[in-house]
């Protein structure tokens, strides 16, 4: 299966009032800056990366600039050294200035990397957990780019890694009868009003979700502290409660209201302050444990989710697949998390439609822990197989690819 050109198209979905907001993105339109790598077969490799909706242009013209290469290669061969690939295209000497490795051109590198192992998995006639369980160590490792973490994950130790945990994979294999566990991250958005919080909390308690998040941030940090005490006594004691901040807090802001938040018990405090600050969110974690930091959604790529591990200022790592350069490099961060002791709860800016095969992936391929999967479920209507729910669970997907194929895109 050769790929034979490619097309991009630039997505935009409206929301309805209030939702998607948060205290730093306050009326944001979710958008996809799309690949599509057609073949000469039927399949075509779907590649997503998330923004919301301006600029999501530039992203696509990125896209066009550093694809050009893939024309003409046949998808097997493609991936059986994506690793090389992808290292050729995230360099690239004029693009790579750009970033290097940050912005619009590793969004554009994301959306790319995802439709090739859509593509992959699509060629393969399996969904992509399946894909990903079925390589060898050696093979899974081909398709990721090591470089500059030498000091802390080499190649021998990636595939040590996966290999030590290949053994006891069978015993994780439940999850797939099970299916993975969600958590409710649209109860609280920061734009709905104290009733809207309420009666979200009831209907999702009902729907059998005991995992929820609320957004925070507010210019009156009494408004958070009373819509927090809120959402814990809507839930109950046994529900767990995460808090997101969407960086809003400077450090001495976040060090007063985590406090004053850890009345309710959070079981985390997401993005206390602005993502690029290790040493900030170090003291931060540092200071208010045992409650914990986590964050990375808009932690850009695998040398600062380095830095943040060796500094020990995240509890959980939320790397996102639509962010950083796609599949392989959330692949590779995985690794290093687990090297390092660290759980990965992903962020999903594509509404679980990937993470739904990652996680279990993560769980049964790396022993990550079977924690649970952030549910956003406001652009199910656009996916052509989009994320089934049933009790609080993502369904284990059946259906060839990434899940990423998108109606009217052609």
């Amino acid at each position: 299966m050769h790929i034979t050109s490619i097309t991009i198209k630039d997505k935009r979905f409206d929301l309805a009032e209030g939702v998607g907001s948060d205290a730093t993105h306050t009326t944001p339109q979710y958008a996809y800056a799309v690949c599509c790598l057609n073949t000469d077969a039927q399949a075509t490799g779907i590649g997503l990366a998330f923004t919301l909706g301006a600029g999501n242009d530039l992203v696509c013209k990125a896209i066009e600039y550093l694809s050009i290469g893939l024309v003409g290669r046949e998808i097997e061969e493609l991936m059986s050294d994506f690793g090389t690939v992808y290292r050729s295209m995230v360099d690239s000497p004029s693009f790579r200035w750009l970033g290097p490795h940050k912005g619009v051109v590793h969004l554009a590198l994301a959306a790319i990397v995802n439709a090739c192992y859509d593509l992959w998995a699509k060629s393969r006639q399996v969904p992509l957990w399946k894909l990903l369980l079925d390589l060898t160590p050696e093979q899974l490792v081909n398709t990721l780019d090591l470089s500059y973490l030498e000091e802390v994950l080499t190649r021998e130790q990636a595939i040590a890694l996966l290999t030590d945990n290949l053994s006891t994979s069978e015993s994780r294999k439940n999850v797939l009868t099970t299916g993975y566990k969600g958590y409710d991250t649209s109860v609280g958005w920061f734009n709905f009003s104290d009733e809207k919080i309420v009666e979200n909390t009831k209907k999702a308690i009902g729907n059998g979700f005991t995992a929820l998040k609320l957004k925070v941030g507010s210019d009156d940090p009494l408004r958070d502290i009373r819509r927090a005490l809120l959402i814990r006594k809507t839930a109950g004691d046994e529900a767990t409660i995460m808090v997101d901040a969407n960086q809003k807090w400077n450090v001495p802001q976040a060090l007063d209201i985590c406090r004053r938040l850890g009345e309710i018990n959070p079981f985390w405090i997401e993005e206390p302050t602005h993502p690029d600050d290790v040493f900030g969110h170090q003291t931060i974690a540092k200071s208010i444990a045992p409650l914990k930091v986590a964050t990375g959604e808009h932690i850009p790529n695998k040398i600062i989710f380095k830095n943040f591990l060796q500094a020990k200022a995240m509890d959980f790592c939320q790397v996102d697949a639509v962010r950083v350069g796609g599949i392989s490099e959330f692949l590779t961060i995985s690794l290093l998390s687990k090297s390092m002791g660290i759980p990965v709860v992903p962020h999903v800016g594509d509404m679980g439609q990937i993470h739904q095969h990652l996680v279990i992936f993560n769980h049964i391929g790396m022993n990550h822990e079977h924690l649970f999967l952030e549910h956003i479920p406001h652009l199910k209507q656009y996916f052509i197989n989009p994320a089934e729910i049933v009790e609080a669970y993502y369904q284990v997907p059946q259906t060839p690819g990434s899940s990423s194929d998108l109606k009217d895109l052609k």
